[in-house]
């Protein structure tokens, strides 16, 4: 059975090598330069079979010149040993194929939302950005790509027009059918002037986002 034990995050942050890894929002990232996309391909690789040897499997997100291993024991709900040793074994790793940390490009989005009614809210943007409902007062990507987006409660409204925007590419064919969940899950029509270049939707708060594509655009 997997050691589910948390770990404190001033543990974890002694544990492991300063040059790649830090602990970010109950993960451990790693963000790695590569000189070619070879060599890049080849870390995957081997990360890949580490992983699949310790049954831990890290995010891993590969570009040109960077690759960023994000690891977290999501059975657990946090950071564990399995943790610990995989960023180990991937800091290793990196060192026998001479690719370098690059930490200062570790780092994890999120935006906040200030809403009132936090579940009127949260079921268009789950709908709008196709994420998953994690928490009762956050949203994510199921493709571990895109930044967590959460709703902080507000307590009296704001005077002023929130400013918080949103702007969502999809592919041409898929925008109709985005911009009919987010109206379904509550939210509404602002403006399909410049449709289908892109389409201004809002929540129940007024919060806006636009779905855009390709189309009807200078460079079409």
């Amino acid at each position: 059975m997997a050691d589910t034990t948390l770990l404190r995050h001033g543990d974890v942050t002694a544990a492991v090598d300063p040059r790649h890894w830090r602990v970010l929002l109950q993960s451990l990232r790693a963000t790695f330069s590569t000189p070619d996309f070879t060599t890049a391909a080849a870390f995957v690789s081997r990360i890949a079979a580490a992983a699949d040897e310790a049954n831990h499997h890290p995010d891993v997100v590969l570009r040109w010149g960077q690759v960023t291993v994000t690891t977290t024991s999501h059975d657990a709900g946090g950071l564990t040993q399995r943790d610990v040793d995989l960023a180990e074994t991937v800091s290793a790793i990196a060192d026998e194929l001479g690719v370098t940390g690059d930490a200062q490009r570790s780092e994890m989005l999120e935006i906040a939302i200030d809403a009132l009614d936090i579940p009127a809210v949260q079921p268009f943007w789950a709908a709008v950005m196709a994420y998953d409902v994690t928490s009762d007062d956050e949203v994510t990507d199921p493709a571990g790509i895109g930044p967590a987006i959460w709703f902080q409660q507000m307590e009296e409204p704001r005077p002023q027009r929130n400013r918080i925007h949103f702007d969502i590419t999809v592919g041409h064919d898929q925008a109709e059918e985005r911009i009919a969940a987010a109206i379904a899950a509550g939210g509404h029509l602002v403006s399909d002037d410049r449709a289908p270049a892109f389409t201004v939707l809002a929540d129940a708060e007024g919060n806006e986002v636009c779905v855009c594509t390709w189309q009807a655009r200078d460079s079409s």
